[in-house]
């Protein structure tokens, strides 16, 4: 896993072996931050990191100045390499929560600028994450939801939805709070 911009720039962790998760490629993620960065400061950013797997996204938003990350991620090997690279790199103003994201949504009461999903894509459920996520009260009034999917999925009729974009086969998803209803 390599840090590709900010103040850990450069940092590359190794992966453990058993690892579960599909890790978001360098050329997407390098696509996905450009973007932000022409839309949103990342400055003092509340972000929620929701099926973390390795923490990657998460890193990288406090790497460019997130003022607090929140991973969450449900599988404990997971859980502890994250947490293994908030200790090396000292980043207090990261946590880790280990849980079922779907039960995370349900009954977390804290409220984040910025939201980044990235559900395994065989998950049934993936289609559903945007209306939970409006549903509750977890997504600030002005925040971002960004949602990382196959190209199977397509969430261009949603109420919420502004954008789409692709980077090889990783499919990012955007969304705002649709204030003229």
């Amino acid at each position: 896993m390599r840090i590709i911009s900010g103040t850990f720039r450069g940092r590359r962790f190794q992966l453990p072996k058993g690892l579960m998760a599909r890790p978001t490629t360098d050329f997407a993620k390098e696509g996905l931050f450009n973007l932000l960065n022409n839309r949103i400061d990342f400055e003092g950013l509340r972000v929620l990191d929701l099926f973390a797997g390795t923490g990657s996204i998460g890193v990288e938003f406090l790497s460019r100045g997130a003022s607090q990350v929140t991973c969450v991620e449900q599988y404990p090997l997971h859980v502890k390499f994250i947490r293994s690279v908030i200790q090396k790199l000292e980043a207090g103003n990261m946590t880790v929560i280990q849980g079922d994201v779907f039960d995370f949504i349900k009954h977390s009461s804290g409220t984040f600028d910025l939201i980044f999903t990235d559900a395994p894509y065989a998950d049934e459920r993936l289609s559903s994450l945007p209306d939970l996520i409006f549903q509750s009260t977890l997504l600030a009034e002005d925040g971002w939801l960004v949602t990382e999917h196959s190209k199977k999925t397509n969430f261009s009729n949603h109420p919420n939805f502004i954008d789409q974009r692709a980077y090889g086969s990783v499919n990012f998803s955007f969304f705002q709070k649709n204030t003229s209803k």
